[in-house]
């Protein structure tokens, strides 16, 4: 993959070099589990690497500095700015070990960010990016933080990340909790960071159970599931075919 450097600055790139040549390494690697694995059979042309503001005012109108298309990962580097969106996906609450967590791990979530965008591309995935994606869609997301995770974290970090965004779907439910997995995307980008980040959470949660609990950590079965459901022609949302569409309640 090209790597891309749009900086209105060269500060702003010199600012950031080391952190992008660092994490272009680590995705190298994780690359090439996805290609061995995983069936990533095309790789998008490049990593787009800009600012906070040119990523969500310029090349796309979204809150969050990170996302992918068929051809480009768009990503922010700066450390500073996801802190400042981990703490502001808080929306206010006391929430002190997870504020402690963000604040001792935010160089590792971001760069799982950005192997989330990648693993947007594995074929496993039955949408294409053109495709109008309404059914399933928390699955792929979910899919995309577990995969990561769990190659790239170790014991102790996978553990720590799960408990975090169990206890912040727990602190959300309340404001956010009263739709169902199938709804996801039905309003992205819509309201709060936190609104937006709550199905994320609970998507990842789910998979997590789906290949740990469901299927005895074969992550390969779950895959071949998700794709009976669209051989079978999608009669069920894909929750209630997989018989967690009240895994949250």
């Amino acid at each position: 993959m090209k790597h891309i450097f749009a900086f209105e600055r060269k500060s702003d790139y010199e600012k950031h070099q080391d952190i992008i040549d660092e994490f272009s390494e680590k995705l190298e690697g994780y690359q090439e589990i996805l290609i061995n694995e995983y069936a990533l059979n095309e790789l998008p042309k490049g990593v787009l690497w800009t600012t906070e503001e040119l990523a969500t005012t310029v090349f796309a109108n979204i809150p969050l500095p990170a996302y992918t298309n068929k051809d480009l990962i768009y990503m922010s580097p700066d450390i500073d700015t996801w802190k400042k969106i981990f703490m502001e996906q808080l929306d206010g609450k006391e929430l002190p070990d997870i504020q402690e967590f963000y604040e001792k791990h935010s160089e590792n979530e971001v760069f799982i960010i950005l192997a989330h965008e990648l693993t947007h591309h594995l074929d496993l995935f039955l949408d294409e990016f053109d495709d109008e994606r309404e059914e399933g869609i928390w699955f792929e997301e979910g899919m995309c933080f577990y995969l990561p995770r769990k190659i790239l974290l170790n014991e102790k970090e996978f553990h720590e990340i799960t408990q975090t965004e169990t206890e912040l779907v727990e602190a959300f439910k309340d404001e956010y909790g009263d739709h169902s997995l199938e709804d996801f995307g039905s309003s992205s980008y819509q309201g709060s960071i936190s609104s937006i980040l709550f199905d994320y959470w609970r998507s990842y949660i789910a998979v997590k159970y789906l290949v740990e609990t469901v299927a005895d950590n074969d992550i390969k079965s779950v895959f071949n599931e998700y794709h009976q459901w669209d051989q079978e022609g999608r009669i069920l949302p894909l929750s209630e075919y997989f018989n967690i569409k009240d895994l949250f309640k």
